[in-house]
């Protein structure tokens, strides 16, 4: 009788087993379709990965289009910050073990495979919480530096472990990567971002050029405004410059996204600087191959 029941127990066992491998199975074949949709060109890039570290980073990337379409959704203030509450609760089920959704389900062999933090992915929803409870108009640069570190830094942090960087040094490409692009994002976006009231030029660099009004639709009319620009891309130019420095560091198998990424916005802000600040409206040119590499980079950056 104990035999049968230890039998009947070991089976249960193994049904749950199978059942849950069944369910991740599901979930990821949900998370690649959902990725494939939003990044058609990157899902193919990834394929180039180790399964592993493929699924890995199509999970991520569909976390951070849900929190980011939170942030950027007609819902009101109050909804968008409940949503986003809620989604602080979901991690802290996926570290506890119990992740209830596809996308954290799809995460939970990658948080342990690839030591992602889980203060990353708290950051990244409090830089969503950042933008969705208020419109930011010129933020002083601390605060700028910080949403840069919620946002860019930590999506780069996490996607740079899953890639298979070395921690160390990691932080410090991460860091300055993304602070790299968040610049170059928000010099690119000046005119898309005043339609959605958001205003990201640092309040000290407005006011050393006379400028104490943060109404949106001023700033951007102000023929200081390419001195202002100009002075933002160069804090851009010596981060892609630091991260240049700290890629060497890392396996090249790791970084070839990362290099292509570096790259690609480098020459984003190039042809930025060429167009100039006084045609807000009018398109960068951007190469074929360029486009592509955009693409790859982390999916809040331009917030």
């Amino acid at each position: 009788m104990v035999t049968l029941e230890r039998n009947a127990a070991g089976l249960g066992q193994v049904r749950r087993r199978y059942a849950g491998r069944a369910q991740l199975r599901v979930d990821e074949v949900a998370v690649e379709q959902r990725f494939r949709i939003a990044n058609g060109w990157f899902f193919w890039s990834t394929r180039l990965l180790p399964a592993p570290r493929r699924k890995a980073m199509h999970a991520f990337y569909v976390f951070c289009g849900e929190v980011s379409s939170i942030a950027d959704g007609e819902a009101s203030r109050t909804l968008k910050l409940a949503l986003l509450a809620d989604w602080h609760a979901q991690m802290a089920l996926l570290y506890a073990g119990r992740p209830e959704r596809p996308v954290t389900r799809a995460l939970r062999d990658a948080v342990d495979k690839f030591h992602l933090c889980g203060e990353d992915f708290l950051a990244i929803i409090e830089g969503m919480k950042t933008v969705s409870r208020t419109d930011l108009r010129a933020p002083s640069y601390e605060q700028l530096d910080l949403y840069c570190e919620q946002t860019a830094v930590a999506v780069g942090r996490i996607a740079l472990r899953i890639l298979g960087a070395g921690e160390l040094d990691g932080e410090r490409l991460a860091a300055a990567l993304g602070r790299g692009m968040q610049l170059t994002g928000i010099l690119r976006d000046l005119a898309h971002d005043a339609v959605r009231q958001r205003l990201y030029l640092p309040r000290e660099l407005l006011h050393e050029h006379g400028i104490f009004a943060t109404m949106r639709s001023y700033v951007l009319a102000q023929p200081a405004l390419p001195e202002i620009c100009n002075a933002l891309a160069e804090r851009a130019t010596a981060h892609f410059a630091d991260a240049k420095r700290a890629i060497p560091a890392h396996p090249r198998s790791a970084m070839l996204a990362t290099t292509a990424i570096l790259s690609s916005y480098r020459t984003l802000l190039d042809r930025l600087l060429a167009r100039g600040w006084m045609r807000l409206d009018e398109p960068v040119r951007i190469p074929a191959w360029c486009q592509s590499a955009l693409v790859m980079g982390p999916g809040l950056i331009g917030h």
